[in-house]
């Protein structure tokens, strides 16, 4: 059975969250005040409601307390972000995930119980830094301010060493997780396996580690 998603505020960050999910074969209820948002996604999503989420009877009647998992993607209004994940709870959705605007705000969503806080705008201005100041990183997923999983080329000073003789973790505290070969993919390699060329490197750790990695 295909899981069920309530997206709730359809700015950037929540019209890309629910685009993406219906794509990816989830069935997608889109919400927000606003018609002209909420027309963007008709084509796209399963079903889409112009409605003020704080209205906890509108939103039982549009069906919200079945879903799976609720987005609050609900931007610069902290209050209203709160009052809707408020409404959410009372409507007995056990998977919510808010987005936060500051430290402040995401753990007040903490405490009152969301099961998960995101910060946009904090992790691509991390991310886009991170671009800046580490060559050959292909792709980056953020796990605090100071650990990530990085997806990178091999360094041409890595071709032909093994992982024994790198001595990741010890030079550059980072963990190697995978390497891709081509069409394969070597989870959790040994020590003994040799690095090649052409070799994406899929690492866990400190975002200092990785910066002197790719430096080399």
């Amino acid at each position: 059975m295909k899981k069920t998603f309530a997206v709730i505020g359809l700015g950037r960050f929540g019209f890309h969250v629910a685009k993406t999910l219906a794509e990816l074969g989830a069935e997608v209820i889109a919400i927000d005040r606003e018609e002209e948002n909420v027309r963007e996604l008709s084509d796209f999503v399963t079903q889409t409601y112009i409605l003020d989420a704080m209205d906890e009877k509108a939103m039982k009647e549009a069906g919200i307390a079945n879903v799976d998992v609720a987005i609050v993607s609900i931007g610069q209004n902290v209050e209203a972000n709160l009052i809707v994940v408020m409404v959410l709870i009372d409507l007995g959705i056990k998977n919510i995930i808010a987005k936060a605007v500051t430290p402040l705000h995401g753990k007040l969503l903490e405490k009152i119980g969301v099961t998960r806080v995101v910060y946009p705008e904090r992790d691509m201005a991390i991310r886009v830094s991170h671009s800046l100041l580490m060559k050959n990183v292909l792709e980056e997923i953020p796990l605090t301010p100071k650990h990530g999983i990085f997806e990178i080329n091999t360094p041409k000073s890595f071709v032909d060493k093994s992982l024994k003789e790198l001595q990741l973790r010890k030079s550059f505290n980072v963990n190697i997780l995978a390497i891709r070969r081509g069409n394969d993919l070597i989870i959790n390699p040994s020590g003994e396996d040799k690095i090649k060329e052409d070799d994406i490197l899929l690492l866990l750790g400190t975002n200092d580690g990785i910066i002197k990695l790719t430096r080399l």
